[in-house]
């Protein structure tokens, strides 16, 4: 595998390592079975594992990828589990934590619709004695107990110096560039913008780009990103590049793009490297992509999640600063990979996609072109 890819499993070996040095001798006493038919059969059983996933909406990623591999690993280790999605819905999200911590959760994963609603929850888990993992998104003055996610603001740099290539590959002079930022209320985007504008002010600054249009998109709603994206088309015109923070967002460009016959002409980022996403780029609507092995993520997080359920108490190492709180929360940081035309095939080598339902139709020469086996 490629080294970005190689990249993810050391660090997930290394998590690996971490656990099995630190952990303790204490077992969970839940004797549920988990949600999908697994149980633990020794006399100290480890406690139970309650996620909450944050919708449907915002990346297909959140059912499609991270639900199936946390329940795979959770099957695995014989945990008993409670996998949720609050489709972006503050108050189930709420309900949602107070059912798992009544039912028996001993341990809570999250990924917070916003640091608020985040917050409520951890603060009401600690008092019940139950530790939290952010995963993905790290709920800022939280205090969770661990994070686990991707370095967030490499992630932005990628998205930067993506587009920089695609517009010195198409020799555009002076572009005017366009940024469809994600949710205000995501710290992820926060970090991915802060990693992106890194790239990107040096050119503004010195005047070899011009700072276009700059708008968040309120809950990641590809809807309203095509209406934003619109809005900035119509009052600038000369838009030549785009910056999106993921592929929903991009989409959503490139659909608007389509109707003014500039698809392809003007390029656009994302993130998730998903089916739609990595088809735009082999059609060559959308130049680049972030490939973020959510696998190698949920392995990650689950490792910690029953390490913690058997009364463990896991090191991993690493710590991001909580930039509300000051504080260092334990961390786990993986690395992403760039994709663009050239390592399609490696997001597909790696079992993230399958040939079979990307390279559908329309798509099946072009995958052949991109080396998709």
């Amino acid at each position: 595998m490629r080294k970005g890819i190689l990249g993810l499993t050391a660090a997930a070996a290394a998590l690996s390592l971490g656990l099995t040095a630190c952990g303790g001798d204490g077992g969970g006493t839940s004797t549920a079975q988990n949600s999908g038919g697994a149980s633990a059969s020794s006399a100290a059983k480890p406690g139970k594992i309650g996620v909450i996933l944050p919708d449907s909406k915002s990346s297909p990623r959140w059912e499609t990828a991270d639900h199936k591999y946390l329940e795979e690993a959770f099957k695995a280790a014989g945990v008993a589990y409670d996998i949720q999605n609050a489709q972006n819905d503050k108050s189930a999200f709420q309900t949602i934590a107070d059912q798992m911590i009544t039912n028996g959760a001993t341990v809570l994963m999250i990924v917070n619709l916003d640091s608020g609603t985040g917050k409520a929850v951890i603060d009401k888990a600690k008092g019940q004695g139950v530790p939290v993992i952010d995963y993905d998104r790290l709920t800022l003055g939280g205090g969770a107990s661990y994070y686990v996610s991707f370095d967030n603001v490499k992630v932005g740099q990628l998205q930067g110096e993506g587009l920089v290539k695609c517009l010195a590959d198409k020799k555009v002079e002076k572009p005017i560039i366009a940024e469809l930022n994600g949710s205000p209320t995501d710290n992820n985007a926060t970090q991915f913008k802060q990693g992106y504008d890194g790239v990107l002010k040096p050119k503004f600054d010195s005047g070899e780009y011009t700072k276009g249009p700059d708008q968040s998109v309120p809950e990641w709603d590809p809807v309203k990103a095509g209406t934003i994206f619109e809005q900035m088309l119509t009052s600038q015109p000369k838009i030549a590049g785009v910056l999106a923070a993921n592929d929903n967002l991009g989409n959503a460009a490139i659909t608007v793009l389509k109707k003014q016959k500039l698809n392809g002409k003007v390029p656009v980022t994302g993130q998730d490297a998903g089916v739609q996403g990595l088809q735009n780029i082999l059609a060559g609507d959308q130049c680049m992509t972030v490939y973020k092995a959510v696998k190698k993520e949920a392995d990650a997080a689950s490792q910690l999640a029953v390490a913690l359920a058997k009364g463990e108490k896991p090191s991993v190492g690493g710590t991001t600063k909580d930039t509300q709180t000051g504080q260092d929360v334990p961390a786990v940081l993986l690395d992403p990979l760039s994709v663009t035309f050239d390592n399609v095939k490696d997001v597909v080598a790696d079992g993230f996609v399958t040939k079979d339902e990307l390279c559908k139709g329309e798509y099946a020469d072009k995958c052949t072109k991109a080396g998709i086996q």
